[in-house]
């Protein structure tokens, strides 16, 4: 039995997310049923993690167990001779046995891109969250930088119905937040969001760059930050930020 990884990119517009559902086009049943019908058996499909639906990756990776002799160069060209054009294998290797691309990640990166031009381009619409409205970006950046280190993300968690780990109620959400910084590019008229941490809650991302819109339209300060978190109230934090603009970039192990 082979254990293979891929490293994979998908437009998440037109997808349900990750996560296969009943009666939904989702990332996950599109690559097991083409995985199926190469290697001639059903496959279990295992993600990093579930990327909600519109959020797009650059770098997800995901493995599956195999009897399939078939060469991982030649499984990545037939992979994409068949899928949909919104997903693509970038990569195939045979990994340990051991390796699951969950449980095995140590550390995962997200983009959040935010476009401030006037009128968005119809080429850019799928792939950025298109705010108009002038932003500080220096306060942005200062509240970002708040967010690094272990902290309990319960105000920036949403409600998960399919999360079913048994943890303790005391340290569930709580995670490391390694790196959290704006960059703003000006002659794109883009800010950049970027976090790479241990692992994130359901819509943790998109409520933190909701957050961070928020004090940068003037709504909230950087000094809220610490007292957001604190307080492991929902309610505290911005709203969530429209999934177009996310990007899983990069996972680690």
């Amino acid at each position: 039995m082979r254990n293979i990884r891929l490293v994979l990119a998908y437009d998440g517009t037109d997808f349900h997310g990750w996560q296969r559902q009943p009666q939904a086009p989702t990332i996950q049943e599109e690559l097991e049923a083409r995985i199926a019908k190469i290697t001639g058996q059903r496959v279990t499909l295992y993600g990093s993690g579930r990327t909600d639906a519109g959020v797009h990756a650059a770098g997800q990776v995901a493995n599956f167990r195999t009897e399939c002799p078939i060469p991982c160069a030649s499984l990545v060209k037939a992979l994409n001779d068949i899928l949909p054009v919104a997903i693509r294998v970038r990569k195939a290797e045979e990994v340990p046995a051991a390796f699951q691309a969950r449980y095995s990640a140590k550390a995962k990166t997200y983009r959040y891109r935010i476009l401030q031009t006037a009128i968005c381009p119809p080429f850019l619409a799928r792939y950025v969250c298109h705010h108009p409205y002038p932003l500080d970006g220096l306060r942005m950046a200062l509240a970002a930088r708040l967010l690094e280190g272990e902290h309990d993300f319960t105000s920036f968690a949403g409600s998960d119905p399919a999360r079913k780990e048994k943890v303790p109620p005391e340290d569930s959400n709580v995670r490391q937040v390694f790196h959290s910084r704006i960059r703003v590019r000006e002659e794109l008229q883009m800010m950049v969001y970027e976090i790479r941490g241990s692992g994130f809650l359901h819509h943790m991302v998109r409520n933190i760059v909701g957050t961070l819109l928020e004090i940068g339209s003037g709504k909230l300060t950087p000094e809220d930050i610490p007292a957001i978190l604190q307080a492991r109230d929902r309610g505290k934090a911005g709203p969530t930020a429209p999934a177009s603009g996310l990007w899983l970039v990069r996972v680690e192990y």
